[in-house]
């Protein structure tokens, strides 16, 4: 079971724009928590103005709760959203890329000491708890979109459900699915696709397997790779790449220069 808990504080929620109060997603997690084998759940972090402080008090009572796998993501500034219209506004001034970046370690420091490292780059678990549905993505294998906006990946060909819900309930009574566009993807595509996803997993990725699975050579500009070893950014063993734990606070930047 995961859970959008997303804060631990009703005037947080308030600005994210959530429905739900803090007692009532805390309600959730222990209700889930009896009832299920495994749960996980959602934090939102790096908002206006939240000190290392204010952090890491939260994180420490989110990971006093107990839950084997949780996932910690950084607002951002989406374009088009209603966050970019108040930061526009001057509603609000976004965190200092800085300062997010010191919280980000905060965050791996902390998690990492509670015995549930980072896997992913927002996600952290258990040894043995990592989201089985997420590392189906990340590890480029095949998934089913099926509900409103939802994509997939099947088979080399990539699918879009209509996003919004009136429209996908009309066509699935109209054609017996919601699909609004299927396309094949070249070997190429999904390669690029495999490293982007398959890069942000602290494993890393096995550039022979994926040739072989996928049938393609792996793109990746090796002066590149070389440098970003040097730096400490990547990883090198063999055949497999893995960006490192400084690498993802500039995994964007990596991506760039490898493909």
């Amino acid at each position: 079971m995961s859970i959008g808990l997303q804060a631990l504080h009703d005037d947080t929620l308030q600005f994210l724009g959530r429905a739900h109060a803090a007692d009532e997603g805390l309600r959730a997690v222990e209700m889930a928590q009896r009832l299920f084998g495994r749960v996980s759940f959602d934090l939102i972090y790096a908002l206006p103005g939240q000190t290392e402080a204010a952090w890491a008090a939260d994180l420490t009572r989110a990971l006093a709760m107990g839950t084997g796998h949780l996932s910690l993501y950084q607002l951002t500034i989406e374009p088009g959203t209603r966050f970019e219209t108040m930061v526009r506004r001057g509603e609000f001034e976004p965190l200092d890329p800085d300062h997010g970046a010191t919280l980000y370690e905060l965050t791996r420091d902390l998690t990492a000491a509670a015995g549930i490292p980072a896997y992913e780059v927002s996600n952290h678990a258990r040894p043995g708890e990592e989201s089985r549905h997420n590392l189906t993505y990340w590890r480029y294998g095949d998934y089913l979109g099926v509900g409103p906006g939802a994509h997939g990946r099947v088979l080399g060909r990539a699918t879009r459900r209509h996003r919004k819900p009136e429209n996908w309930m009309a066509a699935l009574a109209a054609q017996g699915h919601g699909i609004e566009e299927e396309t094949p993807l070249p070997p190429d595509e999904r390669m690029t696709e495999a490293l982007m996803m398959g890069l942000r997993l602290a494993e890393g990725v096995d550039l022979d397997a994926l040739s072989r699975r996928l049938g393609v050579a792996a793109e990746v500009d090796w002066r590149a790779a070389e440098r970003l070893v040097a730096q400490g950014l990547l990883r090198m063993d063999g055949t497999r790449i893995a960006v490192t734990a400084e690498g993802m606070l500039v995994l964007d930047g990596i991506l760039g220069a490898l493909l």
